[in-house]
């Protein structure tokens, strides 16, 4: 396996980047379940996958946890930074990295990445910077679509179905 470690933005990649208030103040955000089915996957394939956000909020944390993701960071205003430290416990390198975000905060992470991956409705300057343009919008499958991408390219796609087979 060459790509070893998938680096996840949050809004606007596992979520459709709304954030809702209600009148008491709690937040609120949808994910996809399709995605969560692939992040999970991934993972049961022996892959590592780090969540890397701007902001910070707990139910991104429950998120996380629900997964199994074993590296989570809020708050991170670096996101290369912060993936350097991760290939440290990881020793791996950029080399060995996808990367999928959608707005200019992941600018630096996706343009080291050795593939880097953008929602269908991402900022078009991080369009351009990216190896692929997923068709699906960030909350609506981007982050699956990118991991069943790479699962092709990698040759995992027997094992990735064998998963989910029965017999």
């Amino acid at each position: 396996m060459s790509i070893k470690l998938l680096i996840l933005d949050v809004d606007g990649t596992m979520t459709n980047g709304k954030i809702t208030y209600s009148n008491s103040g709690e937040e609120f955000k949808s994910f996809c379940v399709k995605d969560g089915l692939a992040i999970a996957s991934w993972i049961r394939l022996g892959g590592s996958v780090a969540i890397i956000t701007g902001r910070e909020s707990k139910i991104v944390e429950r998120r996380a946890k629900e997964l199994g993701i074993e590296f989570f960071y809020q708050n991170i205003k670096d996101k290369a930074t912060k993936a350097e430290e991760i290939f440290k416990k990881l020793n791996i390198g950029w080399e060995s990295v996808a990367a999928i975000g959608d707005d200019l905060n992941d600018y630096s992470m996706l343009k080291r990445a050795k593939q880097s991956f953008a929602p269908s409705n991402a900022s078009v300057y991080i369009k351009q910077c990216v190896n692929s343009v997923l068709s699906a919008e960030g909350g609506e499958g981007a982050v699956r679509e990118m991991i069943e991408l790479i699962i092709k390219q990698e040759g995992l796609y027997k094992e990735y179905l064998g998963l989910w087979d029965a017999e």
